[in-house]
């Protein structure tokens, strides 16, 4: 089992950058492939970006194509979520999620992912 935990939320006005990280705790992480999810007030959560727990394979969300890059560090157990011009509409609560499947894709759908964090706030202003 492993335990998420997001930070790097806040506020940021629109066209800004962020960086969100999550860092696990426990065994598997580097087996894992891990995805970031969102959900604005009134939404359904929803796929971000996933990356292969070996890394070389990663997926985004056609939203957030060309503005947003998930990486990781197994040697760290973290995972991160560079996000670049940003917009109103990114607005949201953000999750780091863990999926222990070793799939050969990346999963997008929610229900795909075995363990979840707590989540951090992003929001961002005109």
């Amino acid at each position: 089992q492993v335990q998420l935990t997001e930070s790097g939320g806040g506020l940021v006005q629109a066209g800004g950058s962020l960086r969100l990280s999550c860092a696990a705790s426990g065994r598997g992480f580097s087996l894992y492939n891990m995805g970031w999810f969102r959900q604005a007030p009134g939404k359904e959560r929803e796929f971000v970006a996933g990356i292969r727990y070996t890394g070389g394979i990663t997926s985004y969300a056609d939203s957030v194509k060309g503005r947003f890059t998930i990486s990781r560090d197994n040697a760290k157990n973290t995972v991160n979520l560079q996000m670049s011009s940003l917009k109103l509409e990114d607005t949201a609560v953000y999750y780091c999620a863990a999926d222990r499947s070793f799939r050969s894709a990346v999963a997008v759908t929610a229900h795909e992912y075995d363990y979840w964090g707590q989540g951090t706030q992003v929001t961002v202003s005109s």
